[in-house]
């Protein structure tokens, strides 16, 4: 297969800065030459890359677009497009780079105080702590509200006591952000590996996400010190502002994949010979072809604009979601359509495309669900909310 060079139609390179195609072609190197060799060895045998980890860090991609205690401090936009490359390797590499930067550190960069930052933030920052995020239980998903997670103070300590589950991350996670009711209050935990009462079993049987580390938090008379609580976030504006932040680079990261399956199903038209001819030349495959370029850019064209509105502080949290909630839309209908071009060939894993749709089935509901967005957008539209 010829090498990936990147979809642009549009010429929206011109568009990016020195530092953003500097970094957006490091990670591209980076994914084509560590990543894409082995994913499918991972997600045969369900195992995240480890050994992967050391090197993320070394390229800055761990809290990337935060500024200080060892982050990079770059654009949204570069985050992004980072988000992008590592999801056109695969969806639990971004994933991984995703929780640990907008779901982990995120909270304690905006919400901690400043000794939690200097506790956690340069050691996740160099991938020495990962992270994780413990909002979502097993009876409430798009419902954080009525979470059952309990935390009571107990003089010296809070002891939480609850589960959370579907938590990537979570069983290699050295540090848990853990959403939990106090006082009948949402407020934010830092709990520790090797906390008392706390455990954090993977999760087996996946068919999507298969090379990431899917988790349930347990929580049983766990124990954290006092000085484990943000202190400077209540109710659910605090998971809800790391929420945005992490669909901000889904809707890069879905691209990523879209592009992966793109490529490959441009490749194998021009390669399949039926009827004498290469499948590239007839109609209907040139048809599917030029309705991926289609989404492709104007999926480029909404993220690159969230983007700049996120660098310049005024994008708001619709604007996410209309970008997240399309993006991986339309990148599971290009991996259901590429598959239909690599005929019986798309389901086996010499080629990326069944594991890109299996993956994104996951990215379609994580992080908000399609239906959410849907509403979170007519919210908007109507001032009414169809959903409490």
């Amino acid at each position: 297969m010829e090498k990936f060079s990147g979809v642009d139609f549009y010429n929206l390179d011109k568009l990016l800065t020195e530092e953003e195609l500097m970094v957006r072609e490091l990670v591209r190197g980076w994914v084509e030459e560590r990543v894409i060799p082995i994913i499918e060895q991972h997600c045969r045998a369900g195992t995240f890359p480890m050994e992967l980890v050391s090197e993320i860090a070394e390229m800055g991609l761990l809290g990337a677009n935060l500024e200080g205690y060892g982050c990079a401090g770059m654009s949204n936009v570069a985050y992004g497009l980072i988000c992008q490359e590592l999801e056109r390797g695969d969806s639990g590499i971004r994933s991984f780079v995703s929780v640990q930067g907008s779901l982990a550190m995120f909270p304690i960069w905006k919400f901690g105080t400043e000794a939690q930052k200097q506790k956690y933030l340069p050691k996740m920052a160099s991938g020495e702590f990962i992270g994780c995020f413990g909002l979502t239980e097993p009876d409430h998903g798009s419902n954080p509200s009525g979470m059952l997670t309990r935390a009571v103070d107990d003089g010296d300590s809070y002891v939480l006591n609850g589960a959370k589950m579907w938590i990537t991350n979570g069983t290699i996670a050295q540090v848990a952000v853990v959403w939990a009711k106090l006082d009948g209050e949402i407020r934010g935990f830092i709990v520790e590996k090797g906390d008392p009462g706390f455990s954090a079993p993977e999760m087996h049987g996946k068919h999507s996400l298969k090379a990431s580390v899917t988790s349930e938090l347990v929580f049983q008379d766990c124990r954290i010190p006092k000085d484990r609580l943000l202190p400077d976030v209540k109710g659910l504006r605090g998971p809800f502002s790391c929420l945005n932040n992490a669909r901000f680079g889904i809707s890069w990261g879905a691209l990523g994949a879209a592009m992966a399956c793109f490529h490959s199903a441009v490749e194998y038209s021009k390669s399949r010979i039926q009827f004498d001819r290469p499948i590239a030349s007839f109609q209907l495959v040139q048809n599917k072809l030029a309705w991926m370029l289609r989404e492709i850019t104007k999926g480029q064209l909404l993220a690159l604009q969230a983007g700049r509105l996120k660098d310049a502080g005024t994008v708001i949290p619709p604007q996410i979601s209309l970008a997240k909630m399309n993006n991986v839309d339309v990148a599971l209908q290009i991996a259901r359509m590429a598959r239909d071009i690599h005929g019986a060939n798309g389901v086996l894993d010499e080629y990326p495309v069944m594991r890109h749709m299996a993956n994104l089935e996951s990215v379609f509901t994580y992080e908000g669900t399609h239906d959410i967005h849907n509403l979170i957008l007519g919210r908007w539209i109507t001032g009414i909310q169809a959903f409490q």
